[in-house]
């Protein structure tokens, strides 16, 4: 499903990158750890085909991303649902409008917005909050929100980026485990993360990296760094 091949990213002033080459197979669990700086967030930037690679070839099945149109990438950005560490939620709309909203965006009906919002709030355990407003969830249910929305478009994967570094141990828990529940459906989900607890918890595969290369690629789910 995702392939890079011998992938390198340089900047003036600084080596991001350093021939990185792996794959993720589809309904795969992948954790991706490294400290700060160590190339995790390069590496979404440009399977998103935010940044181009300045060696190496970044694949989504048999596509390579960064030879894509402007409306290819579009179409493309589609299958992929993401979640940030900052939720990212409009603060003016509900928790109903924040899903409905991206799913208005991606061309979707009415029908199947009121079908399928209350759907997705299900899955995440949050129903009875469909009509607050962001300023009246906590952290951990606003994060659930954007997990809903991410997948409410049924995206081929899930790409959360640090989605616990602003939660408490038990909302970090529930997070994980709509994501494993998510993983469980047959979506491939892949976790930017330095939680060790997270890593332990998760049992599957990790990819580490330090200072732009690929150090250690686990499919038993140990942390190193």
């Amino acid at each position: 499903m995702i392939f890079f091949d011998r992938v390198s990213k340089e900047y003036p002033d600084t080596v991001a990158l350093q021939n990185v080459s792996f794959s993720i197979e589809p309904g795969e669990f992948v954790s991706i750890v490294g400290q700060s700086g160590a190339g995790k967030t390069t590496l979404l930037k440009l399977f998103l085909a935010e940044e181009k690679p300045s060696e190496g070839q970044v694949f989504f099945g048999s596509t390579d991303v960064h030879n894509l149109s402007k409306h290819e990438i579009n179409e493309f950005r589609r299958k992929v649902g993401m979640v940030f560490q900052d939720f990212r939620l409009l603060q003016n709309k509900t928790v109903y409008e924040n899903i409905a909203f991206t799913m208005e965006a991606a061309g979707r009906t009415d029908s199947e917005i009121e079908a399928d919002v209350p759907h997705v709030l299900e899955l995440v355990d949050l129903s009875p909050k469909v009509w607050n407003f962001p300023r009246e969830l906590s952290g951990g249910e606003k994060q659930r929100v954007a997990i809903a929305r991410a997948l409410v478009n049924n995206p081929d994967i899930i790409i959360a980026d640090e989605p616990t570094g602003n939660l408490d141990p038990v909302n970090t828990y529930d997070v994980v485990q709509i994501l494993k529940k998510i993983n469980d459906m047959g979506t491939t989900v892949i976790l930017t993360t330095h939680n060790k607890g997270i890593i332990d918890s998760l049992g599957k595969r990790v990819i580490a990296m330090d200072r732009g290369k690929v150090v250690r690629d686990d499919r038993e789910g140990k942390y190193f760094i």
